[in-house]
């Protein structure tokens, strides 16, 4: 039994940063807080956009896939979409401007006053997304943030709503997000179709 205990020990981290999130009402008050926006977007015929870098871009294209297909319930498709998923655009705009502008390109040609940018960034300092959400403030978006628990970036200064993880460890960060992204797609099912 004992040659499991790499399995126990990170099983344990992850269940630990867990009671941590359900004992802070601040970012469950945040998360609220992005679900009521959410709904208000899409009954305002709005959309959602995200963007995130290497394992962060696979959950943003992950939530985006269970708005617009569904998560629970069988409803009508609402407008998400992940901005990296036309390679053509992101390989052609990362070679002739530099990949830092390439989130805040596709935010400026996409986004309506209204809309909502998920921005995904463990370490909260990624170029590409500071620059996407800076874009998103001038186009009227609402910011919603994704990060760990580093205070000082750019991420948290340019967020109107913020989910921060207290944990520094990038795959406890990434797997919490995706558990409260679940939260959200569900809890936004239920108030737009139930």
């Amino acid at each position: 039994m004992s040659h499991y205990l790499y399995i126990q020990d990170t099983l344990s981290d992850h269940l630990s940063l867990t009671n941590r999130v359900i004992a802070d009402a601040k970012l469950q008050d945040q998360i609220h807080i992005a679900v009521e926006n959410i709904v208000t977007c899409f009954r305002n015929g709005n959309k959602v956009l995200l963007c995130g870098n290497g394992g962060s871009a696979a959950d943003a294209q992950h939530i985006a896939a269970e708005w617009q297909g569904r998560y629970l319930m069988e409803r009508r498709p609402l407008f998400a979409e992940a901005l990296h998923v036309n390679t053509s655009y992101l390989t052609a705009v990362a070679n002739d401007y530099g990949f830092e502008h390439v989130y805040a390109r596709a935010v400026e040609a996409q986004a309506q006053p209204g809309d909502i940018l998920i921005a995904l960034s463990t370490s909260g300092n990624s170029p590409n997304i500071c620059k996407a959400l800076q874009m998103a403030k001038t186009k009227g978006m609402i910011r919603i943030g994704f990060t760990g628990e580093n205070k000082d970036t750019c991420l948290v200064a340019n967020c109107d709503i913020l989910i921060n993880i207290p944990s520094r460890i990038t795959a406890r960060i990434q797997e919490m997000h995706m558990l409260i992204a679940h939260i959200i797609c569900e809890e936004t099912e239920k108030q737009l179709f139930s």
